[in-house]
C-alpha cells in the first residue's frame, strides 16, 4: 500500500536527514524519484516551490509528495482525499522524528554539552553535513534545471553566474534578484 511506503519512507528521511533541508535532499530524490512517484523534474521544481513557501523544504516537499504519490502509484487513488491524506501521512512522519530526539534526547545534550565524546560527534557530523549540502548542489545540476541543449546550458550556467556574482559582491534584496532572475529566464527561455 502506498501509504505504508510513503510512511517508510518519510521515516528514513526524519531519521537519517541531517543538516537541515538541503542536507536531506539526496535523501529525498533518492527515496521519492526512485520509485517513480514523481519525476526528476518535478523534484526540480519542488525544490523551487519550497524555497518559495514558508517552512522548511523538508517538510514542504514531504507535504507536496503525500498529495501526488497515491495519484502516481494507482489510478483508483486520484481522489483529493487520497492526496490530503498522504500529505498529512508524509507531513506528520517527516516530523515525527525530530520531535522525538528533541523531546527525549534534547535534555541529556544539553546537560552534557562539555562532553568530549559529545562534542566529538558533533565535530564529526559537521564535514558530513557540509558534503550533504554539496551533494544537494551537484544534485541539483542536472538537465531539468540547466537544459540538454547546449545553447540553453550556456544561457542557464551565465544566469546562474551573473546571479551568483550579485549575491557576492552587490548588496540587492534576494527577493529583488529572485524576481529579475524569474523575469529574465521568462525573456530567454
Amino acid at each position: 500500500m502506498i501509504y505504508l511506503r510513503l510512511i517508510w519512507s518519510y521515516l528514513k528521511i526524519g531519521f537519517f536527514g541531517f543538516g537541515g533541508g538541503y542536507a536531506m535532499l539526496a535523501l529525498i530524490e533518492n527515496e521519492i524519484v526512485g520509485p517513480g512517484w514523481i519525476t526528476e523534474r518535478m523534484f526540480t521544481d519542488i525544490v523551487a516551490i519550497s524555497q518559495m513557501t514558508p517552512g522548511p523544504i523538508g517538510i514542504n516537499s514531504a507535504t507536496y509528495i503525500g498529495y501526488v504519490a497515491p495519484a502516481a502509484s494507482s489510478p483508483a487513488l486520484s481522489s483529493p482525499v487520497f492526496g490530503i491524506l498522504g500529505s498529512l501521512l508524509c507531513t506528520l512522519v517527516v516530523v515525527l522524528p525530530s520531535f522525538l530526539l528533541v523531546r527525549y534526547i534534547g535534555h541529556y545534550i544539553a546537560k552534557h554539552r562539555d562532553n568530549p565524546y559529545l562534542k566529538g560527534v558533533f565535530a564529526g557530523l559537521r564535514p558530513v553535513v557540509i558534503g550533504l549540502i554539496a551533494s544537494a548542489a551537484l544534485l541539483l545540476m542536472n538537465s531539468a534545471n540547466f537544459g540538454s541543449v547546449p545553447a540553453d546550458v550556456v544561457k542557464s550556467v551565465s544566469l546562474a553566474a551573473v546571479a551568483l556574482a550579485l549575491t557576492l559582491f552587490t548588496k540587492i534584496h534576494p527577493i529583488a534578484l529572485i524576481a529579475a532572475a524569474g523575469f529574465v529566464g521568462w525573456l530567454i527561455f
